[in-house]
């Protein structure tokens, strides 16, 4: 096995163990990393949880005295700098490993190339880029809210085989089968908020949570112009058990939004006209707050808004094989593309039978500025 076949082998494990993380470490990096002496993983670990361990320090500590002269493979450059922990490299220079293989650089300002530069200067040979892209995929959540200050936006819904999200009355109870909607809860497990608008929450009056509870509780959020949401629905009456933002914008009276906050709701003043620059300023906000990752469950209108704005980066679609019919139907909204050469491709794509429905993932994908 050439050394570079050997290098690439141990990364690919490695980014294995990082995707254990998903949902317990962020706004954390998901990080694996591994020992090796040669083909021979002496220690291996992953950021397991945010405030624990970092993935370098867990495989040093298995590794222990093996680590000497061992080759260290991370998926994220090591910190350098005092955080919740202390930094990863002062325990790879105690652990005497001679040799560092980095996928990625990290973006964030305290780290940015600080930490392979020490290990260096420190004498240790550090070679970065193996399965740099694979490294990106994983890590997009955390590039993007280092990089733009705003969360991965994640796109769910479920439609019947003609496009259809709910019918002309509104009733969307259910298109998706009992599998397809399991998933969907665990999706909603491992977010920091899902995202609504007021006219799904009026109509569904859901709840929002994950059933059952994965690692993470997602903000419940409800992008309602008016400050609208009734205080007797579910979401009001369990405000205060679960939290429950409301983004409303410059008309919304002063007295509803004294009664969402006595109900214990979290309200959030959006203060510009148009519609979308309120989406905006809400990602602005969440970011600012370090939420990761944030899941917009619909209804059709809020869907198209984000998709119109550019902020969807991933997404999840559950077809169910029924068929609507009717052009009052609700689907996909906002203004959409004019000509199928304009409309949004989606690149990683995976298709899986879930019981009777097909459910589909993939990521927006971004073409590049025009010249």
């Amino acid at each position: 096995m050439r050394q570079t076949d050997l290098d690439a082998w141990h990364m690919a494990h490695a980014l294995r163990l990082a995707a254990r993380g998903q949902g317990s470490v962020e706004p954390n990096p998901m990080v694996g990393a591994i020992v090796a002496h040669g083909a021979e993983i002496v220690g291996e670990g992953w950021h397991r949880r945010f405030g624990g361990d970092h993935a370098e320090i867990e495989a040093l500590k298995v590794a222990g005295p093996r680590a000497k002269a061992a080759t260290l493979y991370v998926t994220l450059e090591p910190c350098c700098h005092q955080g919740k922990t202390p930094p990863c490299t002062r325990a790879i220079l105690a652990a005497g490993a001679s040799r560092l293989v980095v996928a990625r650089q990290d973006p964030y300002p305290p780290v940015a190339g600080k930490g392979i530069a020490e290990l260096r200067a420190a004498g240790i040979v550090v070679d970065v880029g193996v399965l740099e892209a694979e490294a990106g995929d994983l890590l997009a959540p955390y590039l993007k809210l280092v990089q733009s200050g705003r969360p991965w936006v994640i796109a769910k819904w479920a439609m019947t085989l003609d496009g259809k999200l709910a019918a002309r009355t509104g009733d969307s109870r259910w298109i998706s089968g009992e599998e397809s909607r399991a998933m969907a809860h665990a999706l909603r497990g491992r977010v920091d908020a899902v995202i609504v608008g007021s006219r799904t929450a009026a109509a569904d009056d859901p709840l929002l949570t994950a059933r059952p509870p994965g690692p993470r509780t997602p903000l419940r959020i409800v992008v309602d112009s008016r400050a609208s949401l009734a205080t007797g629905s579910q979401l009001a009456r369990t405000a205060r058990e679960v939290p429950v933002l409301v983004a409303v914008g410059p008309d919304a009276a002063a007295g509803d939004r004294s009664r969402l906050q006595a109900a214990g709701c979290e309200v959030l003043s959006c203060g510009a006209r148009e519609p979308a620059r309120r989406i905006d300023q809400l990602l602005d906000h969440l970011g600012a707050r370090h939420l990761t990752n944030v899941l917009v469950e619909g209804g059709g209108t809020l869907l198209g808004a984000f998709f119109d704005g550019g902020h969807v980066d991933e997404v999840h679609v559950f077809v169910a094989p029924r068929i609507l019919g009717g052009a009052g139907a609700v689907s996909v909204g906002g203004r959409g593309s004019v000509e199928i050469a304009q409309a949004l491709a989606l690149g990683n794509v995976s298709w899986q039978r879930t019981g009777d429905d097909l459910y589909l993932h993939g990521r927006v994908h971004r073409r590049p500025p025009a010249p």
